[in-house]
Parts: structure tokens; sequence; C-alpha cells
């Protein structure tokens, strides 16, 4: 039985990271639940004061096809590498100067929104294409692939 699959970010700022997925991703926040025209009419109705409004966020694809991304706050900052991460896929079917090239426009697209760059890893044929190593605004890192 196939399954759904869900990644989940501990965050300090789960709005604020799931705008910039969003982004990075072409994603969308989630729409609320049916019968709310808004998160903050949702949240009413669930009683959830106005200072955990922001302790979860999600954002998916609009097509349906991608994973849902999920946000959650917790207390403690990121500590160390990701032993997990997102590879950004930004130049399908390219390869060389053209691969190197799109990669490099996306990687200043997302540092615009936020994200840093890291490292530059060029093509080392037959097996490494090249890639961008990045990090999005709390540090988390994923690759430009």
């Amino acid at each position: 039985m196939a399954r759904e699959v869900q990644c989940t970010f501990d965050c300090a700022d789960p709005a604020g990271l799931a705008a910039f997925w969003a982004e990075a991703l072409g994603y969308q926040v989630q729409s609320p639940p049916a019968g709310f025209e808004s998160w903050d009419q949702a949240l009413d109705a669930m009683g959830v004061p106005p200072e955990r409004r922001n302790d979860a966020s999600a954002v998916v694809d609009p097509a349906g096809s991608g994973p849902r991304l999920f946000f959650q706050r917790v207390p403690e900052r990121k500590q160390t590498k990701n032993r997990v991460h997102l590879d950004v896929r930004a130049a399908p079917g390219l390869a060389g100067d053209a691969r190197m090239a799109a990669l490099e426009a996306e990687a200043e697209r997302l540092v615009s929104h936020g994200a840093t760059r890291l490292e530059r890893h060029e093509p080392a044929p037959p097996l490494d294409a090249g890639h961008i190593v990045m990090a999005d605004p709390e540090g988390n890192e994923f690759c430009l692939d």
C-alpha cells in the first residue's frame, strides 16, 4: 500500500519558514479547513489564543503531487548539520554551463527571499552534475540540484 509523505521541519517561525518554502518550491500555504475563510477565523473557532497562532504552518503542492511540508515551532535552535535534506531540482535536463547558470539564477532568487548560499560544487562527470548547497532562513541545508 502506498503512503503519503509529509516532511516536518522543527523551527522558530513556522509561518515565515512556510512562506520561504512555498516560494522556493512553487507551493502554497495550506488553505484553512472547509467552512472558514481564513486561518484566523478557523483558529478563533478552535479557541487558539493569538500568541499560539504561529505554532504550526504547512505548505502544499497546488498540483497535489508533491509532499506536504509541515513546520512546527520548537524552543531549541538548530544545532548541527541536517542528516536529511531536500534537493530542489532547479535544472532538470540541463548539463554543464547551462545547468550551473540555471542553478546560479535560482540561488540568487532564493537569497532574495532569505536563503543563504553555502557552497558550489562544480560538475565532476560522470557521477556529479554539479550543485549548490544552500540554507533556508533558519539554517536548514538544502541543495539546488
